[in-house]
């Protein structure tokens, strides 16, 4: 029977990586998502192995401060995450939310398989449409996801500090 339950909840688990920011308020808002199971912050996009905070902040890795959301697929769809991330930044502004500026800030959709890239292409299409906006999001196939520095992870959960988002 354990196992059974165990099969049935690891089908209906997937995930998705975000860019839209700094990654701490991205994070919080997705942690907040009825149907998330975890997020990690971390790196992706770029081409440098294992980067630092420090290196991305530098600009010369090319990665995107981004954050790997795992949700069960039986309580929210990807489509309903891909909303979630429209509302949650600004996806008009290149290399920049707020006051935060450079390329590892930018807007960013990492699909890890093809249903993930047409959904996000429609979903990208639907919203500058609806929305009235010229949408600057990039979406890319996933690349290897680096998890950052500990003391990132859940940063909104353990300072109490706020977020722009």
């Amino acid at each position: 029977m354990i196992y059974f339950i165990l099969h049935i909840y690891l089908v209906s688990m997937e995930k998705a990586l975000f860019g839209a920011g700094c990654f701490w308020g991205v994070e919080e808002t997705f942690c907040k998502t009825p149907g998330v199971i975890n997020t990690l912050v971390g790196y992706s996009g770029g081409d440098t192995i294992n980067p630092s905070y420090e290196s991305v902040c530098q600009g010369n890795t090319n990665h995107t401060e981004v954050v790997l959301v795992e949700f069960d697929n039986s309580k929210i769809s990807y489509e309903d995450l891909l909303m979630v991330f429209w509302k949650c930044h600004d996806p008009t502004t290149l290399n920049r939310q707020g006051p935060d500026i450079g390329t590892q800030y930018r807007s960013a959709i990492y699909y890890y398989n093809e249903d993930q890239k047409n959904k996000s292409i429609h979903s990208k299409n639907e919203y500058a449409k609806s929305a009235g906006l010229n949408i600057v999001t990039e979406i890319s196939e996933a690349k290897e996801f680096y998890k950052a520095e500990e003391y990132h992870q859940k940063y909104i959960q353990k300072t109490g500090l706020h977020c722009a988002i």
